[in-house]
């Protein structure tokens, strides 16, 4: 064995460990991603809460998150996956709940509409 093909043989298992070490940095687990967005969707869903409710001291709590699949995946359209979380929001007297929703990829969350009214 020459010194070239000795010094490339050395080289591969490095490559492959250092490329292997790139991959695992790039990919969150699903509960990683969620736990990387909880913060600012709660943070969202009380922004509006409290414009909404008028209440200014009103505490929010998460009820439940999941990562969603994209609508549309195929060949040439491929959607985005998001964290959704169902935040609880009370205060003032009044309850209200939100479905705040996250993408991958993006810096913020935006508060869907919670189709009602706080509760007295």
């Amino acid at each position: 064995m020459n010194q070239k093909s000795r010094t490339q043989i050395g080289r591969t298992p490095a490559l492959v460990g250092l490329f292997g070490a790139l991959l695992g940095l790039a990919c969150q687990t699903q509960a990683q991603f969620l736990a990387s967005r909880q913060d600012k969707a709660l943070e969202t869903a009380l922004t509006r809460a409290r414009f909404e409710m008028n209440c200014p001291d009103a505490k929010g709590e998460v009820l439940s998150s999941e990562v969603t699949q994209p609508a549309l995946q195929g060949p040439y359209v491929a959607g985005v996956e998001r964290g959704e979380f169902t935040i609880g929001v009370s205060g003032c007297g009044q309850r209200i709940t939100y479905v705040v929703a996250c993408p991958e990829g993006g810096e913020g969350c935006f508060a869907l509409d919670s189709g009602g009214l706080p509760r007295r």
